[in-house]
């Protein structure tokens, strides 16, 4: 078996069709059929079975699958370190970086920071992985990309780490508030990261004895953020996500001090990593961007 038929093995699998299949590795539908074929007589074991609904992995056939899914990571793992050897010793700055980003970074920050790097680095190309700041902080543990962004004070061993820059937390509401009231107030929650939600639940433990009247739960913090624009309640919200709207009421979160509590933004990358120019490059970028001018 080749890389060819790793490849066909995913896309059918995800696919379960093999006129689908066919299509997007751009084969004929009999070309396809003779290549499993030859997979299956090669093997000694039946991979596939056709039914009604399209096509059934065998249990050997699962098996292939995951054994396909590594090879061909493997494969796209050797064709960057071979590129990015060639890249060294040319100075060159090219080849796929991986960013593992927070969500809220990847719809609000990152989309300019990349055409900004771009601009300077034409031949460079970019694979972005999203979610929770947890689960990209775990990416970039596992090495599975060279860099994240992550919002919340994360800390792993063994990685190297620069601060972005630094937000408030506020509450924030169409109409003027009186904090005294806060608990009694319809507030308008959302899922959003765990370690922003412990932050957010210690502040509220120490300043109420009541539990917070949830009047709307909502998944995204985008959601939130509209909500409280139309006058349905107050949020709890990092300051970014409502900069610039000036028509909004917004108290900061302080400690028992006092103080702002400070919700930080990081970038995390493997020191080893800097040995390749793509990666060096946009480390280098990053610690040098200026975010208030351009936040």
């Amino acid at each position: 078996m080749d890389y060819r038929d790793w490849e066909i093995l995913k896309v059918l699998y995800h696919q379960k069709n093999l006129t689908k299949t066919a299509r997007l590795l751009f084969l004929t539908q009999p070309a396809l059929t003779n290549r499993l074929k030859h997979m299956q007589e090669e093997l000694g074991v039946k991979i596939i079975t056709r039914e009604s609904r399209g096509v059934h992995f065998t249990p050997q056939g699962e098996y292939l699958v995951h054994c396909a899914e590594e090879a061909l990571a493997h494969y796209q793992r050797v064709k960057e370190t071979v590129k990015n050897m060639s890249n060294n010793e040319s100075n060159e700055v090219a080849g796929t970086l991986k960013l593992g980003v927070s969500n809220f970074f990847a719809n609000y920050e990152l989309p300019y920071i990349l055409k900004l790097f771009k601009q300077q680095y034409p031949h460079v190309e970019f694979k972005v992985v999203t979610g929770w700041s947890r689960d990209v902080t775990q990416l970039i543990h596992n090495k599975d990309v060279h860099i994240s962004f992550v919002r919340g004070d994360y800390g792993w061993r063994g990685l190297s780490k620069h601060q972005i820059f630094e937000e408030t937390i506020c509450i924030a509401s169409k109409d003027k508030i009186d904090m005294t009231d806060l608990p009694r107030l319809p507030r308008i929650d959302y899922r959003g990261d765990y370690l922003l939600k412990s932050v957010i639940d210690h502040w509220w433990a120490e300043n109420y004895a009541e539990a917070p009247f949830i009047s709307i739960e909502v998944d995204q913090v985008d959601t939130c953020k509209e909500m409280v624009i139309n006058g349905l309640g107050y949020g709890i919200l990092s300051s970014r996500v409502v900069t610039g709207i000036e028509d909004l009421y917004k108290i900061n979160l302080l400690d028992l001090e006092g103080t702002p509590i400070l919700r930080r933004t990081w970038m995390y990358y493997h020191k080893e990593s800097l040995e390749w120019n793509v990666v060096k490059a946009f480390v280098h970028f990053i610690e040098n961007f200026d975010w208030k001018e351009n936040g």
